[in-house]
């Protein structure tokens, strides 16, 4: 008998952001030059796509941005089709526009999730805002990507901004409730099953089932699965 994973309406909530009905024309990928910046082919035009409501990492951020580009170059492989949600272009004449896979995968979402970029508050206005923060609340409660250190590293647009010798500060925070209910990519637990600390069997594997999103062995919420087993 097959077994569909149940999703709680909390949990679909979280993952629809990340989802787009692909009404847009297609357009394919031909390079990727940073974790935020594509080249794509669009009608026979190529086109440089800013890809919208995120920042990650200069390259010279080492190694966060290679790693940034390596992430978007798996989520975009050179030759893939993808969607683009065109909102407007930059002054650097680019298309700024949120990204979707074949599947519909909203690539930059996912980037924020993973740890590979910031929601970038400047510019959220033109996205799904909550998702994009819900997101990198999620990216800095489990220490992925950029927030391996406790305040995550220096922004991207700081770091800019000092190299050009001036100052940035990114707009205020919106304060508002985080559901921190599904890690790793948007879906539910791996397993169907329910685990219990006292079944886990060793600390390392409740933090393993932690990562794969069995949030609840996360009691007291301190980003620490079963505590009692140290």
């Amino acid at each position: 008998m097959r077994v569909v994973p149940f999703l709680s309406f909390q949990g679909l909530a979280l993952l629809l952001p990340l989802l787009t009905s692909l009404s847009a024309s297609a357009a394919t990928v031909i390079s990727v030059g940073d974790g935020d910046t594509l080249r794509v082919l669009d009608g026979g035009k190529k086109l440089t796509i800013r890809v919208a409501c995120i920042d990650a990492p200069e390259i010279a951020q080492s190694p966060y941005g290679q790693q940034a580009r390596q992430a978007l170059q798996q989520l975009l492989p050179l030759g893939s089709t993808v969607t683009l949600k065109s909102q407007t272009s930059d002054r650097y004449g680019r298309t700024v526009a949120e990204v979707f896979t074949a599947d519909g995968l909203n690539a930059g979402l996912t980037l924020v999730q993973q740890g590979n970029a910031f929601a970038y508050r400047q510019y959220l206005k033109q996205c799904d805002e909550w998702a994009y923060l819900d997101r990198e609340k999620l990216a800095e409660r489990y220490r992925l990507g950029v927030w391996r250190s406790a305040s995550g590293i220096e922004r991207p647009w700081g770091f800019r901004a000092a190299r050009r010798g001036g100052q940035s500060q990114p707009a205020p925070r919106p304060q508002r409730p985080v559901n921190l209910t599904i890690i790793n990519g948007g879906v539910p637990p791996s397993s169907g099953r329910r685990w219990y600390c006292r079944n886990v069997g060793s600390w390392e594997h409740a933090q393993q089932l932690l990562r794969e999103g069995h949030t609840y062995l996360d009691g007291d919420g301190d980003g620490e699965a079963c505590e009692a087993l140290r």
